[in-house]
């Protein structure tokens, strides 16, 4: 049975290892701008900021929060950078508290759903369980933003394993994004963890097969890295194609980063 509170304990250290790298920022640092086209290191904390509060939404007032995403749906393409904008007009400090103040309602909120109820989101309806788990791989991906900005590197902890699994869970979706039929076959993935440990899914007699770091293959899975730049293999014609289409994030397809953009 899978642990909400564990995952739950996971999203709360990740958020809190990027406030480290936030908080003591100056004004002009928070004015930096990321490997995001048009988005500062305000821009992607308030963007956090929002995501958690409509999580919240989600798992508390799942009517409430379906009408919201049926209005912002109208204009999906746009609704997130439109948001993150707005945010991000208050001062560095108030974002910051805003994020905070978000994070630890929704952490609240997760731990408090009914086994078994799923919650209503932009794409398909998760668990909470898989709730945190996406929360986990979108400050982490959005924390790769802030530490690409500032120039410094972060070190991996197992908490990318949490952003693996997601990729791993939205394989069909990354086909259908892209207007791709899904494969019906099971794909074996198995990737080399931080501490040289070893996460495997799918049946180890697959031909499909996808091998490498675990944070290569997360970097790859959020767009943060080209796939030239990651030590991601694959084996098969549908695990090749599934490497140049994988998000583990909801909505469009991004632009993704350039080859040799971070080297």
């Amino acid at each position: 049975m899978v642990d909400v509170a564990t995952i739950v304990s996971d999203f709360e250290a990740e958020s809190a290892e990027l406030d480290e790298v936030v908080a003591g920022l100056t004004a002009q640092e928070w004015a930096l701008e990321t490997p995001a086209v048009g988005w500062t290191i305000t821009h992607q904390i308030a963007h956090l900021a929002w995501t958690d509060e409509v999580a919240v939404l989600a798992a508390t007032d799942p009517e409430r929060f379906t009408s919201y995403a049926e209005e912002s749906m109208k204009d999906v393409a746009t609704y997130a950078d439109e948001t993150a904008r707005e945010a991000a007009k208050a001062p560095p400090d108030e974002v910051l508290a805003r994020w905070r103040a978000s994070r630890k309602r929704l952490a609240d909120a997760l731990v408090a759903v009914p086994a078994g109820q799923k919650l209503p989101w932009f794409g398909p309806p998760m668990s909470a369980a898989s709730m945190a788990t996406a929360r986990i791989m979108e400050t982490w991906a959005h924390g790769q933003d802030v530490v690409d900005a500032l120039g410094i590197e972060r070190e991996p902890t197992g908490r990318i394993r949490h952003v693996a699994h997601l990729a791993v869970r939205t394989r069909d979706f990354a086909y259908m994004i892209n207007g791709l039929t899904p494969p019906t076959e099971p794909f074996r993935v198995e990737l080399t963890g931080p501490g040289g440990e070893l996460w495997t899914w799918g049946p180890e007699e697959a031909t499909q097969r996808v091998t490498g770091a675990a944070l290569d293959f997360a970097l790859l899975a959020t767009q943060r890295r080209h796939r030239d730049d990651c030590d991601v293999r694959a084996e098969g014609v549908e695990a090749q194609r599934w490497l140049e289409i994988a998000q583990a994030f909801a909505g469009p397809p991004g632009n993704g980063r350039q080859p040799g953009q971070f080297t």
